[in-house]
Formats: structure tokens, sequence, C-alpha cells
């Protein structure tokens, strides 16, 4: 009989150590969830910069070859033609 309550003894501090176990683990998975959260928050945020960064970029590429320099003229020329013939696309589109 002493022996069964040993037993029995045992088997609640075994059940009581994993349910702490337990219940760390959840904590643990809890914080994780919002860290992976944040981070991909600010992947988000800094893919959504690098692309406005690229757009003024590009932009001011596309300007700076408008003012005379020499090294984007054609990338500036193609750039104006393909403008003009989506304004004589859409005045085409308008005109039927």
């Amino acid at each position: 009989m002493g022996e069964l309550i040993k037993i029995v003894d045992s088997l609640e501090n075994k059940i009581s150590k994993l349910l702490q176990q337990l219940e760390a683990l959840n904590n643990d998975n809890l914080q994780l969830k919002k860290e992976l959260k944040n981070i991909k928050s600010s992947q988000e945020n800094a893919s959504k910069t690098v692309s406005e960064w690229e757009e003024k970029y590009n932009s001011l590429k596309l300007a700076n070859s408008m003012l005379g320099s020499n090294t984007n003229k054609t990338e500036a020329k193609l750039k104006i033609n393909t403008l003009i013939r989506e304004l004589d696309h859409c005045i085409a589109q308008l005109s039927e």
C-alpha cells in the first residue's frame, strides 16, 4: 500500500512538472508568434520603403536624362516615345 502511494505521488509530481512545462512552452509560443508578427510587419515596411526609393530613383534618373545628361539620353527618348504612344492610344479611344 505504501508503494502505491509513492507511485501515485511520483505520477502527480511528474504530471505537475509536465503541466508547468506545457504552460511555459505555450507562453514561449505566444511570445514567438508576437515576435514573428512584428518582424513580418517590419519586413513589409522595409519592402515598401525600398519600392518607394526605387521609384524615386527611377524618376530622378529620368529627370536627369531629360535635363541633358549624356548617360541616359536614349533611355529618356524611349520613355518619351512610349508616353507619346500611350497618349495617341488614349486619344484614339476617345475619338471612337
